[in-house]
């Protein structure tokens, strides 16, 4: 025993002690608190399913230390739930989800999906490279959108496990071949979720290609961070660091030029509530969009990774903060659920019950020059990162 002693410091003892007594009920002293937490980084990998064509589809469960916990599944890689603390240290799941993967595989609106291999909107589901037109579906009225009939969104992905000392991180692979949904190229895509102990979710984007291609990858959950799906997200305090938007026309695609958001329902430079100027449809983008469902341009695109957005959620107190690299951010305030999906815990999802922060580059970009390029060539990596940073105030 006293060899033992010398060999701890009397907090390391202490420690040790409580570790081993896990079924005695804890004080909640300063102690206590790190003994519960330290070193309690995880993964946790189960079985969510197979598809029809009975591919496996396994569920990775991420926890830190704060009890953080995120879950991803390998199909489409979607992010099935975002467990964070309120204010009062309620952990509750503030992205929307689906109870199964048989709603995933049959119903789902793009809840917490990998979009690819490009997000939003190309006109009439054609671009052009090197005077070599290719033909995209089109599933969004005329246009293409968030990579087809079958995107990255519905393909399964490969999975590795990348568990650190303050890190948990899923990498997820896919080789989307030359041609699928109409792309040229054999893309080879690597999506890393990276979950830390300061609650950061770090997304980071990487492929490369055999032949000249487009990409514009991005992520597509819904939060709520009421942690009721009940409510709408009227309520959520927003900002946006960005001078300008992209108009759209009647089908959502690009007019072509940047709006300054000055004086109109877009400016959110400084925090406002969704719900303030939603509904203004005396302003014709508002009326279009049906709401916002319109791509910012982000300030300051050339200084890297920098905070994109904020959300704020008054009633539980939860802050989220969106940093990325990319050039612009899509704002969709899923003004298109209409009771017509179901919630795990009963009930619908009902009109603007979510909002999405999509990191991306610009709608139609392949047939705009003029905006940031999203052509990847051979010997080239597409690289992107999106850090969406939880805490309370």
């Amino acid at each position: 025993m006293r060899h033992f002693l010398y060999r701890f410091s009397c907090l390391g003892l202490v420690l040790f002690l409580i570790q081993c007594k896990s079924d005695t009920k804890k004080n909640t002293t300063e102690i206590d608190m790190k003994s519960t937490t330290a070193n309690a980084i995880s993964i946790v990998k189960s079985d969510y399913g197979n598809t029809s064509e009975g591919e496996s589809i396994a569920k990775f469960t991420l926890t830190n230390q704060n009890g953080m916990q995120v879950d991803i599944i390998t199909y489409g890689g979607i992010i099935t739930a975002i467990h964070v603390p309120n204010k009062e240290g309620v952990s509750e799941n503030v992205v929307l989800n689906l109870a199964s993967l048989d709603q995933y595989l049959t119903i789902n609106p793009f809840f917490g999906v990998i979009v690819g291999r490009y997000g939003n909107r190309i006109a009439k589901g054609k671009f052009s490279l090197d005077g070599i037109e290719y033909t995209l579906a089109k599933n969004n009225g005329e246009n293409h959108l968030h990579g087809g009939l079958k995107g990255f969104d519905k393909v399964v992905w490969t999975a590795s496990e990348e568990l650190g000392e303050n890190t948990a991180a899923i990498k997820l692979t896919y080789l989307s071949k030359d041609m699928e949904e109409g792309y040229p190229g054999n893309l080879s895509t690597v999506v890393t979720y990276t979950l830390d102990n300061d609650n950061n979710l770090a997304i980071k984007y990487e492929a490369t290609t055999d032949k000249k291609t487009i990409v514009n990858l991005t992520q597509h959950a819904y939060f709520n961070l009421s942690g009721d799906f009940s409510r709408t997200i009227l309520d959520h305090e927003v900002s946006i660091n960005a001078d300008a938007y992209l108009p759209v026309d009647e089908a959502l695609i690009p007019e072509g030029n940047l709006a300054d958001v000055s004086g109109t329902p877009f400016d959110f430079r400084e925090p406002k509530s969704i719900g303030q100027d939603i509904d203004k449809q005396e302003h014709e983008q508002i009326k279009r969009g049906k709401g916002y469902d319109h791509c910012w341009a982000l300030n300051d695109q050339s200084n890297g990774i920098r905070q994109a957005a904020t959300a704020y959620h008054s009633g539980s107190g939860r802050l989220m903060e969106v940093f990325t690299d990319e050039p612009g951010m899509q704002m969709y305030t899923s003004n298109f659920l209409n009771n017509s999906v179901p919630r795990p815990e009963g009930g619908t999802y009902a009109h603007r019950t979510g909002v999405c922060f999509e990191t991306q580059h610009y709608p139609d970009s392949p047939n705009r020059p003029d905006f940031p390029a999203v052509v990847l060539n051979p010997g080239e990596q597409y690289v992107s990162n999106t850090i969406f940073k939880f805490s309370t105030r």
